[in-house]
């Protein structure tokens, strides 16, 4: 475990423990992390999102810091900011389709080029609950893509993470792939 690590692992404990000044140095030390894991999770949202990633970034870190956060590691830490993220841009998708803000109304723009295209919103609450329903099919499975895919956590780290094999971990993430292909299709 190199020195950084070891010292963003002190500070999550600390930070857990309540020092406010942990999370202060905390904060410069993960950002670009964060920063790319927001993004990531941007990749598939549509042109002229009202969130953006850095926005996302902020949001899920007040978050973490209202829940009294309760971390094992620096891996744990952004696996879980991950999820906070992912559950902030569902929140958004469902706030944004429901009837009191005309959600379901077509949105019709200047540009008709994308008019006839998915609803990456809709596409994000698909995934969503075809996550939930693998999630209580198969729980390491649907945390294995969890970690990989929201988390921007590696093969070897999600096997560290979860206690198993690399082989383990390929093997979980061709079977969730299926299995959400599966369910989306």
């Amino acid at each position: 475990m190199s020195e950084s690590t070891e010292h963003i692992t002190r500070l999550l404990l600390q930070w857990g423990q309540g020092r406010d000044e942990a999370r202060e140095a905390l904060l410069p030390l993960v950002y670009d992390h964060l920063r790319r894991i927001a993004a990531r999770q941007f990749a598939g949202e549509r042109a002229g999102h009202t969130l953006r990633p850095t926005a996302l970034v902020h949001e899920a870190f007040l978050q973490l810091q209202g829940a009294g956060l309760d971390v094992q590691n620096r891996r744990h830490f952004f696996a879980l900011a991950a999820r906070t993220m992912r559950n902030i841009l569902i929140d958004h998708a469902r706030a944004r389709r429901s009837s009191k803000r005309g959600g379901d109304q077509l949105r019709v723009t200047l540009e008709f080029s994308n008019v006839f295209a998915a609803e990456p919103e809709a596409e994000l609450l698909a995934l969503n609950e075809a996550l939930e329903a693998l999630d209580t099919d198969n729980p390491r499975v649907a945390e294995v893509i969890e970690l990989s895919y929201f988390g921007g956590l590696t093969r070897d780290e999600v096997a560290l993470e979860l206690g198993v094999s690399p082989r383990t971990v390929d093997r979980d993430l061709r079977y969730g792939r299926a299995w959400l292909r599966t369910q989306l299709a």
